[in-house]
């Protein structure tokens, strides 16, 4: 599918840009394009609906001018919105924005649609100001060698007329791109054809950009640069997580379902689908013969488990399955870097780090590999860890990462290591973040019940001020966005009645069987406060909790999930305990607390563990 300049243009980048792209006879397209005039900074913004307009900024402006570009350009409204640049709500000062940074540009309103045009080129001076080459990397210096060699392999290709293969697996959009060879080289998921995102080509759409997604607390558009972050924590490779960079990139085969002038969309990608400029994760292909779903794991090495678990704790996974570990295969009698004839890779990060506490998922927990004692090298890994370092290294390459995700690293990473030196193995950390389910009720991890007796601690520490609540709500999702998060665990302090949240929450390897079930909100929004209280319940622990309780569900049928709402496909959540609405001295403080009891809690774990070995032992000596 070669382009056709010669028809008409519908598309989301201008068609001198177009001609530039495509034109003949350009190998080094960097020595040709202009480049924007000294002093100013290029970024891309992005609006909810997935367009995106790469732009440069003088000292001089601001919110309201980058918005009035953003208008002529694209024929998108701008009034009642707001620019967003991670946490921050840009308005007059925008020096602090890096080159080559995403914004995004969302409506003020909770009352989105998809209805808004995508993107109709109208200003001449705009073509002659966005310098956008085919694929462009946004940031990140540390990934850029290595993803560069592959960037400049698929733009050959791309001039050559060797599109890239749209990905049939999975519940967003994803590409593979090819080498001038036709070779796969690099997968690409655009971040506005992720589930419940405005672009999604497989139905599974009505939520915008910066809104709460597969997991409540990973918001839609943001899966993109959780990829990124994921292979900037692995540190001298350790895991195997393959090479991946933020990425603006242009082509024809993207999905779009907001088509320009309100005409109706094309199939997915037809290829008379319009030319799109998307933001996209972007990281290398690996070769391999299956997936650990298709494969006894018997004959993993020990090492590749410990490594992929000791990157799944430090960024708090929620979907390590076995569907996302590649395996190669290494014939000929050749053994890979353990000594052994398999590899694995892990893949599929865009669900780590999210914004709270959520319930995790470890396939590997179930391995036999995971009950083995870490090696010294992996303990002189952790111990190695420094996780302050790595919050400085990830706001430096990811600018735009949000206060929230890097806290949950953090605490993810003490505890890691305080638990490694006392003796855990991986399946023992990993099961202690895991929550359990009693009956149909959801109970908090261990982890959690640690974190919840800090938050208790802390505010005892310093008594409860409104003041500070509103001070830090910029971390927070806001009421109307949270949906079924309790009032209770949004306050800053946990009271001494107990959290009043509730909510069942489906893992997501279940979410396609949970998409054909109805589910009643009113029902539930309608409880009396009284009637939430009485279904408090103390677990283990003596710490009180919310009752977890299913919705009732409808008598209607079942209805095809290309024809639901995102609010009805997404399965409920409950939230035991935040992190980010601490400024940060209450921050600093609840990281010692937190401390302090983790420390207590792995004692009597390892005291109790003794008890029942020397139980054991004492039985089995009798003679």
């Amino acid at each position: 599918m070669s382009p056709n300049l010669e028809s008409q243009i519908k598309s989301q980048v201008p068609a001198l840009l177009l001609r530039r792209f495509f034109g003949a006879g350009r190998r080094d397209e960097a020595k040709h394009l202009p480049r924007p005039p000294v002093g100013r900074r290029r970024v891309f913004v992005q609006t909810e609906t997935g367009c995106v307009l790469g732009m440069d900024l003088d000292r001089g402006d601001n919110a309201h001018t980058v918005k009035r570009r953003l208008q002529l350009a694209l024929n998108v409204p701008t009034g009642e919105t707001s620019l967003t640049f991670g946490d921050r709500v840009l308005e007059n000062d925008l020096s602090f924005i890096r080159p080559d940074s995403p914004l995004l540009l969302t409506r003020n309103s909770i009352n989105r649609s998809c209805s808004t045009p995508c993107l109709c080129p109208v200003s001449e001076d705009f073509e002659h100001k966005d310098y956008s080459s085919l694929v462009e990397m946004l940031g990140c210096t540390i990934s850029c060698a290595r993803v560069q060699r592959l960037v400049d392999d698929v733009v050959t290709a791309i001039r050559s007329g060797v599109d890239p293969v749209p990905i049939g697996s999975g519940l967003g959009g994803s590409y593979y791109f090819r080498n001038i060879s036709g070779d796969r080289v690099a997968i690409v998921k655009p971040t506005d054809e992720e589930p419940f995102a405005p672009n999604n080509p497989k139905g599974f759409v009505g939520r915008a950009l910066g809104q709460p997604g597969l997991k409540k607390s990973v918001r839609v558009g943001e899966t993109g640069f959780r990829e990124v972050a994921a292979y900037l924590l692995d540190h001298e490779n350790f895991a195997n997580v393959p090479p991946t960079a933020l990425v603006k990139i242009t082509h024809s085969i993207f999905n779009v379902n907001c088509p320009v002038n309100g005409s109706s969309p094309a199939p997915p990608h037809d290829p008379k689908q319009q030319v799109s400029s998307k933001i996209a994760s972007f990281q290398q292909f690996i070769a391999h013969d299956f997936d650990a779903s298709d494969h006894g794991t018997s004959s993993f090495p020990v090492a590749a488990v410990h490594r992929i678990g000791i990157l799944d704790i430090r960024i708090f996974n929620t979907d390590r399955h076995s569907g996302n570990v590649l395996v190669r295969k290494l014939d000929g009698g050749g053994t890979g870097r353990f000594g052994c004839q398999t590899e694995l890779f892990p893949i599929d990060h865009g669900l780590c780090l999210p914004e709270n506490l959520e319930d995790p998922y470890f396939e590997w927990i179930h391995w036999a590999q995971s009950s083995i004692p870490f090696s010294e090298e992996e303990l002189e890994y952790i111990r190695n860890l420094d996780p302050m370092r790595d919050v400085a290294m990830l706001r430096r390459e990811l600018p735009m990462i949000r206060e929230a995700c890097l806290r949950v690293l953090v605490l993810c990473t003490i505890f890691l290591k305080e638990a490694a030196a006392s003796g855990l193995c991986l399946a023992e950390i990993g099961e202690m973040m895991t929550r359990e389910f009693i009956g149909m009720e959801e109970e908090p991890s261990k982890l959690e019940v640690v974190c919840m007796e800090a938050r208790r601690k802390l505010a005892e520490w310093e008594p409860y001020s409104p003041v500070v609540e509103r001070e830090d709500m910029d971390f927070q999702f806001s009421m109307d966005v949270l949906g079924q998060y309790s009032d209770a665990i949004r306050s800053p302090r946990f009271n001494g009645s107990g959290l009043k949240g509730y909510g069942f929450r489906n893992p997501l390897s279940k979410l396609v069987e949970s998409i054909d079930e109805d589910n009643d909100d009113e029902s539930d929004d309608g409880r009396s406060e009284s009637s939430i209280r009485s279904s408090e319940r103390v677990p283990s622990g003596g710490l009180k909790l919310p009752s977890s309780s299913n919705k009732s569900s409808g008598s209607s049928g079942n209805v095809h999930a290309l024809n639901r709402s995102a609010d009805e496909q997404l399965p409920s959540s409950v939230c035991f305990v935040r992190l980010s609405d601490m400024n940060a001295v209450e921050w600093s403080v609840f990281l010692e607390k937190f401390q302090g009891l983790l420390k207590e809690e792995l004692d009597e774990r390892a005291t109790a563990a003794g008890q029942r070995m020397k139980q054991r032992l004492g039985t089995s000596c009798k003679f």
